[in-house]
């Protein structure tokens, strides 16, 4: 298993922008401590999103997103990761290079 992003399932809304698709992230960083997902969807809260650790190294969270684009990071033991399964990498406010999710 790697990093990076599964599409999971919708649930219909009544029009598309309130489509909610269960989205999960996966990380693969087996000599973590800790892993959590920061981004656009949480207000970049540094332990608001920790993901959960299997016995393969792999580490995911199931996250339930609306129609949009997302900015996001890991953050492995604190240390900001992109994703190299994103849909692309942009910048945030402060410059800095994070990963992107189009959820559609």
């Amino acid at each position: 298993m790697d990093r990076g992003i599964e599409i999971l399932g919708t649930k219909q809304g009544l029009t598309a922008r309130k489509t909610v698709v269960t989205i999960n992230f996966r990380c693969l960083a087996p000599q973590a401590k800790t892993v959590f997902l920061v981004g656009d969807f949480n207000d970049w809260q540094p332990q608001a999103t920790p993901l959960r650790r299997h016995v393969d190294g792999s580490w995911s969270i199931h996250v339930a997103l609306n129609h949009g684009n997302y900015r996001y990071q890991f953050l492995v033991d604190g240390r900001p990761t992109l994703d190299p399964r994103a849909h692309g990498v942009t910048r945030n406010e402060q410059n800095e290079r994070v990963s992107l999710i189009c959820v559609s």
